[in-house]
């Protein structure tokens, strides 16, 4: 009776507590070497929400398959804040460099439908634009613009 399992965890923090361990209970894994092996392939996300699947078979193996925080919590792990703003386009709530815009893109363009690091970074920016997040301290609608005009091709293109 093999099975899945479909949780949301904390990047490098899980536990064999909720909500995982009531989920892998019943299961004939090793349930403390599962959440050892989500917390390693996790590490990177520190804290932040990942999504993670677990398939695991009748013998106690298992396979993990970690997905990607969506971008708005990537944004705002790396931009230190909360809850983005009620008013984005007057009120913001944080600024990137394009450097952190790139690395947020690099980070998600598996699940982006971008096949370029660029348009990956656009995807990003335009997440940025709806959470009251400026990048270079400029809107995000105005630097997708300059991205669009290549001013930032020497730090964007491979």
């Amino acid at each position: 009776m093999a099975g899945t399992i479909e949780v949301l965890v904390p990047g490098g923090q899980a536990n064999p507590g909720p909500p995982l361990g009531p989920e892998l209970g019943p299961t004939p894994v090793d349930v403390q070497a599962v959440v050892n092996d989500i917390n390693e392939q996790t590490a990177a996300f520190d804290g932040t929400e990942v999504p993670v699947t677990v398939e695991y078979e009748d013998d106690g193996s298992y396979e993990i398959d970690v997905g990607v925080p969506p971008t708005a919590a990537l944004i705002k792990d790396e931009a230190g804040f909360e809850t983005g703003s009620g008013e984005p386009q007057k009120d913001f709530v944080a600024d990137l460099s394009i450097d952190q815009v790139k690395k947020i893109a690099e980070q998600k363009q598996t699940d982006l439908l971008a096949y370029d690091t660029k348009n990956a970074a656009k995807e990003v920016v335009g997440t940025c634009a709806s959470m009251g997040v400026t990048i270079e301290g400029e809107n995000a609608r105005e630097f997708k613009e300059k991205v669009d005009a290549g001013e930032f091709d020497d730090v964007l293109v491979e």
